[in-house]
């Protein structure tokens, strides 16, 4: 069996996947190419000839994404701070503009002891996970009203912990809803939320417009309407000093501001860049 340099299969890859209009073609080519070999992408120089039936395996998963089915549909997973979740047909793919929002929680809760965190509309469970991964010692409260949704967030919920996780909390239920949550009324110190937000009509790649659920990508009100109900949820849960995070649509970077500051209960409003320098989301504090 005469083995093939992989470094040319990787040439091959990008060449189709930048031809299919691929955002990455590059980073996608090798990330499939890792995924068939079970190696991290780094390793992937050593691994300089690659037996035939690993080109075929990659070449298949390449014709795959060509297609635009997105990455992570094809490997099964994707990554949001340390850790992985499962994804597939009916459940939004985590982005890594999620990170920075990420990130800005899990500070806001250092030198907290035993927070309280909810994750609103957490599709695969991504953020909740993420959170209880890096804080054990958290209890973090998780809903989303989307069946599909819950089924894929409960399985990554059980895969972690199994692994051995704290378990997070999971929830059926409407954002929408003022009494969601209201045993937690004031006693949360952190509220996170990834929402549709892509207003309705707006060009979207096909790996979106295709795949991912519309309902957990556009929104009403000009992509304002969940988000809306967000920030009312969370000024009702923190407690004072705590904080909140909603994501939203690089055209809000001014509206999304305004609707936390009319809340009078909210301080400290900051919107915040995203890897690309793009208004991404805004974060506020409850007054003390």
């Amino acid at each position: 069996m005469n083995r093939q340099p992989l470094r040319l299969a990787i040439m091959e890859a990008t060449r189709i996947l930048t031809e299919a209009g691929v955002a990455s073609p590059r980073s996608d080519a090798e990330l499939i190419a890792s995924h068939v070999l079970g190696v991290d992408r780094g390793r992937l120089p050593m691994v300089p000839l690659v037996d035939p039936p690993v080109i075929d395996a990659i070449g298949q998963l390449v014709n795959q994404r060509a297609k635009r089915i997105p990455l992570q549909y094809l490997t099964g997973w994707a990554a949001l701070g340390d850790i992985t979740v499962n994804v597939g047909a009916g459940v939004f793919v985590p982005r890594p503009e999620t990170e920075l929002l990420l990130e800005w929680g899990l500070k806001l809760l250092h030198g907290r002891e035993y927070p309280v965190v909810v994750d609103l509309c957490t599709g695969s469970a991504a953020l909740a996970l993420a959170v209880q991964h890096a804080r054990p010692d958290a209890v973090v409260y998780a809903v989303d009203i989307d069946a599909q949704a819950l089924a894929w967030a409960r399985h990554n919920a059980d895969v972690h912990t199994d692994a051995g996780d704290t378990p997070i909390r999971l929830y059926s239920g409407d954002v929408a809803d003022s009494t969601m949550f209201a045993e937690l009324d004031g006693l949360v110190d952190l509220v996170l939320c990834n929402p549709p937000y892509v207003p309705e009509g707006t060009p979207v790649p096909s790996e979106v417009a295709e795949h991912d659920p519309p309902r957990a990508v556009f929104a009403e009100e000009s992509g304002l309407a969940v988000i809306r109900h967000a920030i009312a949820a969370a000024a009702r849960l923190l407690r004072p000093t705590g904080g909140m995070a909603i994501e939203h649509d690089d055209t809000h970077g001014s509206a999304v501001p305004a609707l936390v500051r009319a809340r009078r209960v909210l301080t400290d409003v900051q919107g915040h860049l995203d890897l690309a320098g793009r208004p991404r989301f805004v974060t506020a504090l409850r007054v003390s």
